[in-house]
């Protein structure tokens, strides 16, 4: 009679649900953004048929091994293999359950597990799904669905709304505005250089001088981004961390946030994975969704930060409401400091949403005197116009003079 082990061995040649579970996982992994191809699903279930199944802790470590090959991958691995991979699970249907919704008892998200969660269930069909709710669609006004969609604040978007939001703005074009440097380079034309045509010369012993030529070096200038996280800019913070997150993949990104004290995350959004990246911003920051102290976070960025980060023509994006109440002259003037350091200063602000907006509150008429740039990032719309003026340059109305001036009765 055979024991457990080898009826599990000769379970996974004789036809069970354990090869067809192991395709679905890899699919699983795939949607969730993990390039798992047939060829390594494949591979997975050769490791499994000689490894076995009798400890979990092997057959966990025999699918790493196969599918994960970057460091930042294990996150989406180890959530999809919790989700999906649950106790009794080996020989059973190829369905899986619906995860639990969590409630405040329960512990914190983990880092991939939205993104999991909504893989999960990305090929359940819509129509099914929505036929059990009693839910119609209406598709003739399919098209100003999605205009209303790119026009929707961030603030009103439900969770489903969040992550497609956040998967438009990854998938963002962004402008290769470079700038040259003074660092000189090798070119194919260009200005003469008279060094490395000298050098050339002597490894022919002079018989024949060929010109070299040079130019300047060009780069992508940095961006830093000073964002804040107090209770009213919760909403709006995590999309441009989403957004920042994205372009640092293409340029040098510096990112700052602060509430009622300044936190440098810029290693932490390096992270490759965005869920991964958010979640360490988010473990590094104290004082999230808490009050706001601008003065006194410029103050500090600007005596200990701004020399590090402001070099080779930097670009700045300032997001904050602007509503301080205190040290309205220490804002004024740290806010000249920051303008005079960097090369573009780009103020965005969720209030700019609203038709009427007034340039009334003392904190904001403070500080814009000081930018080059006044615009909304309230929603998509409004990120795909910045990543626009970031290639192109300041547009007119952008320009923060006009709101001075209605502010003023101008």
């Amino acid at each position: 009679m055979k024991n457990e082990s080898e009826q599990r061995d000769g379970a996974l040649s004789s036809g069970c649900r354990l090869d067809e579970n192991l395709v679905e996982f890899g699919r699983l992994l795939r949607r969730a953004g993990l390039p798992v191809g047939p060829a390594a699903i494949i591979d997975a279930i050769r490791a499994v048929e000689v490894v076995g199944i009798e400890s979990r802790e092997d057959f966990y470590w025999t699918l790493h091994a196969v599918l994960v090959t970057k460091r930042e991958q294990r996150a989406v691995f180890d959530e999809s293999f919790r989700l999906f991979w649950k106790p009794g699970r080996l020989q059973a249907p190829v369905l899986v359950d619906r995860p639990a919704a969590s409630g405040p008892e329960r512990e914190p998200p983990r880092p991939a597990a939205a993104r999991v969660a909504q893989a999960l269930h990305a090929d359940r069909p819509p129509e099914a799904s929505e036929a059990a709710e009693g839910v119609e669609r209406d598709l003739r006004l399919t098209a100003s669905a999605q205009e209303r969609f790119q026009r929707r604040d961030f603030a009103q978007m439900n969770a489903e709304e969040i992550a497609e939001a956040k998967a438009r703005i990854a998938r963002l074009a962004f402008a290769d505005d470079r700038l040259p440097t003074r660092r000189l380079v090798a070119a194919a034309r260009g200005r003469i250089d008279p060094r490395r045509t000298l050098r050339a010369a002597l490894r022919t012993g002079g018989d024949m001088i060929l010109p070299l030529a040079r130019k300047r070096a060009t780069i992508r200038p940095p961006v830093v981004a000073l964002c804040d996280i107090s209770g009213s800019m919760n909403a709006y913070s995590r999309v441009v961390l989403h957004f920042l997150h994205a372009l640092g993949e293409r340029r040098r990104v510096e990112t700052f946030l602060f509430g009622t004290r300044l936190t440098n995350v810029s290693r932490a959004l390096r992270l490759r994975d965005p869920d991964a990246a958010l979640a360490a911003c988010a473990g590094a920051v104290p004082d999230w969704s808490g009050g706001t102290r601008i003065a006194t976070a410029l103050h500090e960025f600007n005596r200990l930060w701004s020399r590090r980060v402001l070099g080779q023509g930097a670009i700045v994006l300032l997001v904050t409401d602007g509503l301080e109440r205190d040290s309205l002259g220490e804002l004024g003037a740290e806010m000249d400091h920051l303008h005079r350091s960097c090369r573009r200063l780009i103020w965005l602000n969720p209030l700019l949403r609203f038709d009427g907006f007034e340039a009334r509150a003392r904190g904001i008429r403070a500080i814009l005197p000081h930018v080059d740039e006044f615009r909304a990032v309230h929603s998509l719309d409004a990120v795909g116009d910045l990543v626009r003026a970031l290639g192109a340059g300041t547009e007119d109305r952008a320009h923060p003079r006009r709101h001075l001036a209605i502010a003023s009765g101008g």
